[in-house]
């Protein structure tokens, strides 16, 4: 016993005053590092590329709108032709940290998930093929192509590999609640203080952890009572095909949260103080007291990190050799 605990004070030492910080089950998140600039900056534009839809209007910010969290704050977002969406669009910030994409959890990484919503009919409403020629159309692009991957080949490949590259830098550090990690006590309030001993006591945490605050895992939605939603998405069973998987759904991060509402994957609740208590019913079993609810909420806003801070791009004009946008629904779409 003695000599354990020599060998702790021994690791404590070296590790300094950085223990404290990793015992904790949330991390500090760190600013994105930038090794490829060209890269990203290229991602930026087609991020902000309305032609990589059929109507010619909605880019990826449509609905991962970086003034307002990375979310388009509605229930479900808007598509082609003014599709309502099937669920709510997740924020694109501090996504890279996920184990996975979508509430699904059915794209492996951000590359993946950029391609899906380009053929989605009710989303972008555009194929694959028809958004690279558009690209590929405009010489400024091509030569953009050709600084960053050797050629100006423009495929969907290196397209969402770009567009992945960009979103991996859109991150939030700086949190009231990392400078509180970090060891600056008066970075949050006793309030605050208060709401996250309660998210550890209550067993928040045990979804809601790492340096996304969740991101982590999958989990069941209605984990002890029944989650009541006219949304018809049904999780990772629509991925795995297993009965089991009904209803679980990808542990959304918390960074961010008060700028992300409306909140989970139907958007039904518009309110922090209405989701942390409908999660501590359905997920935990438990009741919050209005004092409870109030220090968790306080909590979950510290989360807050310094938001990226984005000069939009300036887009090259399309050509007559630019295939035309269709905004409009006709008669024979």
């Amino acid at each position: 016993m003695i000599k354990l605990t020599a060998i702790a004070i021994s690791i404590m030492a070296m590790l300094g005053g950085h223990y404290a910080v990793a015992a904790e089950p949330i991390e500090v998140i760190t600013p994105a590092k930038i090794t490829e600039p060209e890269k990203v900056e290229l991602g930026k534009m087609l991020f902000f590329e309305p032609r990589l839809s059929k109507s010619g209007f909605i880019s990826c910010n449509s609905c991962h709108n970086l003034s307002t969290g990375g979310v388009d704050a509605l229930p479900t977002s808007i598509g082609h032709h003014w599709q309502e969406g099937p669920i709510n669009s997740p924020t694109v910030l501090n996504a890279d940290f996920m184990l996975a994409q979508f509430w699904d959890g059915r794209a492996s990484d951000l590359k993946e998930q950029a391609a899906g919503p380009i053929a989605n009919p009710k989303e972008m409403g555009f194929t694959h093929e028809l958004a690279t020629e558009t690209i590929a159309s405009m010489p400024a692009y091509r030569a953009r192509f050709a600084k960053v991957y050797g050629d100006d080949k423009v495929d969907i490949d290196r397209l969402t590999d770009a567009i992945a590259a960009f979103e991996k830098t859109l991150i939030t550090p700086n949190s009231p609640f990392d400078q509180y990690l970090l060891g600056k006590q008066d970075a949050i309030s006793s309030e605050a203080k208060a709401g996250y001993q309660l998210f550890k006591d209550k067993g928040c945490v045990s979804c809601h952890n790492g340096p996304a605050v969740g991101g982590t895992m999958f989990m069941k939605m209605g984990l002890i009572k029944p989650f009541h939603t006219n949304n018809p998405a049904e999780g990772r069973k629509g991925v795995t095909g297993k009965e089991a998987d009904k209803y679980v759904f990808k542990v959304p991060t918390l960074r961010n949260i008060e700028l992300t509402y409306p909140y989970f994957h139907d958007g039904s609740v518009w309110t922090l103080e209405e989701a942390v208590n409908t999660m501590a019913d359905i997920q935990l079993g438990q009741k919050l007291t209005d004092k409870e609810t109030k220090e968790m909420v306080a909590f979950l806003n510290s989360l807050t990190g310094e938001q990226p801070q984005i000069t939009l791009p300036i887009l090259p004009p399309s050509n007559k050799a630019t295939p035309r946008p269709v905004p409009f629904a006709t008669a024979t779409k």
